[in-house]
């Protein structure tokens, strides 16, 4: 057998775990993460998330003018189909925000106008109404599933001032809507993570962006993805505050229970993005007077980096900044969706730039070949 016609060696690498899967320029988590090449702490320290935002979507930061013309078309995209907040009102109240996400996305695919164009130019036009339309089911569904009204939305307000408005019925604090803008930057893109791996899996049979959408809203509702953020004040609140929590911990780690918010699949000594939204939760736990929670978080993480050299993720501050700023766990991963989107629409369509169908194998671990015992057929 030639070397040219000899098998590859067989690799198996349980999760995907250290596969490199595909190319991308869209992030990297290589010498601290980086969109498009800008360190996110920069991102953070300098940009809001609509700029973040077309980042994500065109490549560049937007000049002063690119960025009021994004704002203006996604305040323009600020709407719903009309049969869908009907819809929204008759589910179930006990529904879970993430299917309902789910269901209203795949709703809106029915009343985009380029739903059959995958176009790079069409895929973007798509990506910009949902950006716009996300927040407005999220809210809506939050309002409805309590029997209140939805708040009509706004064309004045960035991305992160107006989801507050949606969910409040008044506008934020600068602070607030700083705080919350952080969170929605760092939340936007994390390279080949399961969700943005899931969108690049479905697109690459060269179905469309909504699809993919969907299918990624469905991975990120699982609890060892997105879902970790809802999990976090059960935490702490569990820990029994700051006098408890470090006993609380040790007794934890002895009954080998998971704590949610820690550790990461590429992050082995610390989340950059959990440093950086920490500041800003403990900031808005000030204000809100839930100090006693940050104090129970910070006595958690020494002992987790004591006992298990582990480090929290981004869900373990992300989950407590939105305590504080009143904001109710069913809405959290639905915000992540919120922010992700961007990530999301940025990966199909690179993706679907150079698309090959992506078909790993499986590592066969079955009964070896059996005949079927042989009997007479009858009818």
């Amino acid at each position: 057998m030639s070397a040219a016609s000899a098998p590859a060696t067989e690799i198996y690498s349980p999760g995907l775990e250290g596969v490199i899967a595909g190319e991308t320029a869209v992030s990297t988590v290589e010498g601290g993460l980086r969109y498009r090449g800008y360190p996110v702490t920069e991102l953070c320290q300098y940009c809001n998330f609509d700029e973040v935002a077309f980042l994500m979507l065109y490549g560049e930061l937007p000049t002063p003018k690119q960025l009021t013309d994004f704002q203006s078309r996604v305040s323009a995209a600020r709407k719903l189909p009309e049969c869908l907040r009907p819809l929204l009102a008759a589910l179930p109240r006990n529904v879970s925000p993430m299917d309902v996400i789910r269901t209203s996305i795949s709703v809106l695919s029915h009343f985009d106008p380029d739903v059959n164009d995958s176009s790079p130019e069409a895929n973007l036009r798509k990506a910009e109404r949902l950006y716009a339309q996300i927040p407005l089911a999220v809210a809506d569904q939050f309002h409805l599933s309590k029997g209140k009204t939805p708040v009509a939305p706004r064309s004045d307000l960035g991305a992160a001032a107006h989801f507050m408005y949606l969910v409040r019925g008044k506008e934020a604090t600068p602070e607030e809507v700083r705080a919350f803008d952080v969170s929605l930057i760092l939340y936007a893109e994390h390279e080949f993570n399961a969700s943005t791996f899931t969108a690049r899996v479905v697109v690459s049979t060269e179905s469309d962006l909504h699809s993919g959408v969907v299918a990624a809203v469905g991975a990120l509702k699982g609890r060892l993805h997105g879902g970790a953020n809802e999990k976090v004040m059960d935490v702490v609140n569990a820990a029994g505050g700051p006098k408890n929590a470090e006993a609380w911990t040790l007794a934890a780690l002895a009954k080998k229970e998971r704590i949610m918010g820690f550790g990461h699949r590429v992050y082995k000594s610390g989340d950059v993005r959990a440093g950086v939204l920490k500041a800003y939760s403990a900031q808005m736990a000030g204000i809100a007077g839930t100090s006693a929670a940050e104090e129970t978080a910070e006595i958690i993480e020494t002992v987790m980096a004591r006992e298990k050299n582990m480090y929290p993720n981004l869900d373990w501050p992300a989950g407590r900044l939105y305590h504080a700023l009143g904001l109710e766990i069913p809405i959290y991963t639905p915000i992540f969706v919120m922010s992700r989107i961007t990530g999301w629409a940025a990966h199909i369509n690179e993706q679907l730039a150079k698309n090959r169908l992506i078909r790993p194998r499986g590592r066969y671990t079955g009964p070896d070949v059996r005949s079927v015992p042989a009997k007479t057929w009858s009818a």
